[in-house]
């Protein structure tokens, strides 16, 4: 199993929403195509043409906040970006 595939398990199965690292959250974005830039301070703003929302994050540590990695499987499931 694959980095990407092992990080889109992990936040797919909501088990561990508090436990996913930003990093990894970062990296899973942006491996569905989705375009990264820097917002103000440390938050990272991503968007993808084709989806309506923006998913704004911000780091707890080296950890993604629980909510967001909600957000995030929310987009995925909604979406089903191709995540390879």
């Amino acid at each position: 199993m694959s980095k990407t595939q092992r990080i889109l398990a992990d936040i797919l199965s909501g088990r561990s929403d508090a436990n996913i690292a930003f990093a990894d959250l970062c990296h899973l974005l942006e491996r569905g195509g989705f375009i990264r830039r820097q917002g103000d301070g440390n938050h990272v703003i991503f968007h993808k043409a084709d989806v309506e929302e923006i998913i704004n994050l911000q780091p707890l540590g080296n950890k993604a906040k629980a909510y967001q990695v909600r957000q995030v499987r929310n987009l995925i499931l909604k979406y089903q970006p191709d995540i390879n």
